[in-house]
């Protein structure tokens, strides 16, 4: 994990932060997101069915669970000192290349590409973040990303 004062975070642009450990996506994690976001389609939860009659032999993750573990996949990529605190302040764009099946490992790849003063107490960083798949060749999600660091 990269360990950085705010005040240097720009001496890391264009640069890649680093990869955060491999996560498991259960099937558990996959119910819970339905259940919170009343997204219950079949090739989500239906494991007999999307074993038999999906293209990916398996239920899949929902795109935006995926996108939502990278706040969780990335604090463990890089911790940035000298903030009160760290808001997601939102995603210029947000792709979904291939879907996480039920069981598989993913883990975030994060990449610096611009820091900015947005006044005293605040700083805008943008990040893309790749959600890799163990064993795949497309990723999950390919985001690029906006983080607030507040003083």
């Amino acid at each position: 994990m990269l360990s950085v004062e705010l005040n240097d975070l720009e001496h890391f642009c264009g640069t890649t932060i680093g990869h955060s450990p491999w996560k498991t996506v259960t099937q558990e994690m996959i119910q819970a997101f339905a259940d919170a976001t009343g997204d219950h389609q079949w090739i989500h939860l239906d494991v007999e069915r999307a074993t038999r009659e999906t293209p990916w032999k398996s239920p899949v993750a929902h795109g935006f669970l995926t996108a939502s573990l990278i706040p969780l996949l990335n604090q463990e990529v890089i911790d940035v000192q000298g903030k009160g605190a760290s808001i997601n302040y939102g995603i210029n764009k947000l792709r979904f290349p291939a879907a996480v099946k039920s069981g598989a490992d993913i883990r975030s790849k994060m990449e610096l590409l611009d820091v900015s003063r947005v006044d005293d107490q605040r700083t805008l960083a943008t990040y893309r973040t790749t959600v890799e798949i163990r064993g795949e060749d497309k990723p999950a999600c390919v985001a690029e990303n906006l983080v607030m660091y507040v003083a």
